[in-house]
């Protein structure tokens, strides 16, 4: 295992207040005027863009070198009903490439992890409907912002239904290639283990996303130090092309390695990690954990 200096990948949201986002909820949006409508998301969609421009200045000046964009930066933008998102979003199309132009030019890799509820194996055909239409959505904004369509900007997703990883296999070739180009699957602590993921990686050229607490809480192991965690972090990286963009997220339960829950900071690093390049740190503390990683001092 040879030793290497990790990128520690901050996650959108931070304790502090600079990289804060706005948001609309769909029910407070429907309550509005058409006119109203369009007001509200051009000046949320407007400060939102202007937040996601500030956030490459502020990784670049930590030296962070991984950042992952809100899921929700535009609300409103896969309705399938009313295009004043998208509309809205194409008005603003200048801002929003600058500001993936400032990512860009800081070489921070940028990627996304959507919401829960995106289940593109679900057993419900509207689900899986609804789950493409919000996928696409975050691919547009990911197009927007003139991110590259491949894993070096990833749209990540967990397994999904439980049970279900051949309907998995199936949907994947079939996703519009905004989507397909930059996809990553990440395993779960309840339905998806990386030994339930790894066969839908090979078969649709996608790649995992290796989480060792998931994979402890999952396997009932008492830490991250279980030899299991270095073998699926070699596994996980087989997946990847180029290997050297491998990413794998670093968490820590509160009570012990079995608690769900994320700690506020890292309080163990797995050795298994050593020489993983990309580490996208996923403690409640967010920059102030990747700050005690690192050594630097706020």
């Amino acid at each position: 295992m040879t030793l290497v200096t990790p990128a520690y990948g901050l996650v959108c949201m931070t304790v502090g207040p600079e990289l804060r986002f706005r948001t609309v909820t769909l029910t407070n949006y429907r309550k509005l005027a058409p006119e109203e409508r369009r007001a509200k998301l051009l000046d949320l969609y407007a400060h939102n863009i202007a937040r996601t421009h500030a956030a490459a200045a502020y990784c670049a000046a930590r030296g962070i070198r991984l950042y992952r964009l809100s899921s929700s930066l535009f609300p409103m933008l896969d309705l399938d009903d009313d295009p004043t998102g998208e509309e809205v979003l194409g008005e603003l199309a200048p801002s929003l490439r600058a500001a993936g132009q400032a990512f860009q030019d800081a070489g921070i890799r940028v990627l996304m992890h959507p919401e829960q509820f995106i289940v593109l194996n679900s057993d419900r055909p509207e689900v899986r409907v609804a789950s493409v239409r919000a996928l696409v959505a975050h691919a547009r904004v990911m197009d927007g912002l003139g991110l590259e369509r491949s894993p070096w900007n990833l749209l990540l997703l967990h397994g999904g239904k439980g049970g279900r990883a051949a309907e998995l296999a199936a949907v994947i070739p079939d996703l519009p290639d905004g989507v397909r180009l930059r996809l990553g699957l990440e395993n779960d602590e309840r339905a998806y283990g990386p030994a339930d993921l790894l066969p839908v990686c090979l078969l649709t050229g996608v790649p995992m996303v290796f989480d060792a607490h998931h994979h402890v809480v999952h396997e009932a192991l008492p830490d991250q130090e279980h030899p299991s965690v270095r073998e699926w972090v070699l596994a996980a990286r087989s997946t990847w092309q180029p290997p050297e963009w491998q990413i794998v997220h670093l968490s820590n339960g509160i009570d012990g390695p079995a608690d769900r829950r994320h700690s506020h900071l890292i309080t163990h690093l797995p050795s298994a990690y050593a020489d993983v390049p990309w580490i996208e740190v996923e403690a409640k503390g967010k920059e102030e954990a990747i700050a005690a990683l690192t050594g630097r001092v706020e």
